[in-house]
């Protein structure tokens, strides 16, 4: 199997096939797309989303932190508490622990999140070291169940641009080659996009005008934009000249040989709006400073297409992400 994240088919045939039993106060089941579980406490709700950082080997605590938080603003919510594993090779020194926890504790202080626990282990079954955040978020049960329901011909709309944390990534992993190759300014830039891996606030400013959230993970935004299609059983059109990519993201990838559109993009939002409502949610961010573009539309059937001038090419499942090309 490929490196990176189970591809979809995978998820459904290996995974999703074999969880059957589930609580009443389950409100939703695994499914690709979905970036949150909801479990019911009456008038309220917790969101809850686990992931690990597996592709950097620098800023661990603040990449952790960030990914796992932006999966609770899909639901329009702020995090509000983290649980926080850290499994570390033979031979790792104390200072290195102590720089994840401190990292991450800098991004929760930024963000109004608390670590609430969790565990951390030297291990000889992990040869370089993984962090892992299970992030909650507490809702009122009425805002999750009165969203309105994504239809044919909705928006969708990125926030930022394309392949932000796998620049930054790659800027930390390849710091010599870029600031050789690309020069000093291109890799100072790239490893600020680290910066705006944060999506929490457009997803709490977006939340009262769109229909739905999803942020770009791995498989860049084709890989979301197909997922969140899988996940409200539509097709999509998107228009490769809409999507916004950084000049630091395009000379990396160019460099390297690799598709910014399919490079892990945290940092980036993906939302559904009513098309009467599209233009006045880019307004709403472009206010509170956050940068969006309307990149496409919801479309009848299962076909996903990107656009581009007269070329028509599908948008595939996603698989193993560019980064891994890379690092």
């Amino acid at each position: 199997m490929e490196i990176g994240k189970l591809k979809a088919s995978d998820l459904e045939k290996l995974v999703f096939k074999n969880i059957r039993h589930r609580r009443p106060e389950i409100l939703t089941d695994p499914k690709i797309g979905g970036d949150c579980a909801v479990l019911d406490f009456g008038d309220k709700v917790a969101y809850i989303s686990s992931d690990p950082i597996t592709g950097a080997t620098e800023e661990l605590g603040k990449l952790a932190v960030n990914i796992n938080c932006n999966d609770i603003a899909t639901a329009g919510i702020e995090p509000v508490g983290l649980m926080l594993t850290i499994l570390a090779p033979e031979g790792t020194k104390p200072q290195d622990i102590e720089r994840v926890v401190t990292d991450a504790q800098a991004e929760c202080e930024r963000l109004n999140v608390s670590i609430m626990g969790g565990h951390t282990e030297i291990t000889k079954v992990v040869n370089r070291m993984v962090v892992s955040v299970t992030a909650i978020g507490i809702g009122k049960k009425e805002d999750y169940t009165k969203r309105e329901k994504v239809k044919e011909g909705d928006l969708l709309i990125l926030t930022k641009g394309a392949g932000i944390e796998g620049t930054g990534i790659i800027a930390y992993e390849k710091s010599e080659e870029i600031g050789e190759k690309l020069g000093s300014e291109t890799l100072k830039e790239a490893k600020m996009m680290l910066d705006k891996i944060s999506v929490v606030r457009e997803g709490i400013i977006a939340s009262p005008y769109v229909k739905g959230m999803h942020d770009v993970t791995e498989g860049g935004v084709l890989g979301a934009v197909w997922e969140v299609s899988e996940f409200y059983g539509f097709g999509s059109e998107i228009y490769r000249e809409k999507i916004k990519i950084a000049e630091c993201t395009r000379q990396i990838c160019d460099y390297f040989k690799i598709d910014s559109l399919k490079l892990i993009s945290s940092g980036s939002m993906l939302l559904a709006a009513d098309p009467e409502k599209g233009h006045e949610v880019v307004g709403i961010l472009k206010n509170e400073g956050i940068e969006s573009h309307i990149i496409g539309k919801f479309t009848k059937g299962n076909s996903k297409v990107i656009i581009s001038g007269c070329f028509i090419e599908d948008i595939s499942e996603p698989e193993s992400d560019e980064l891994y090309k890379v690092v």
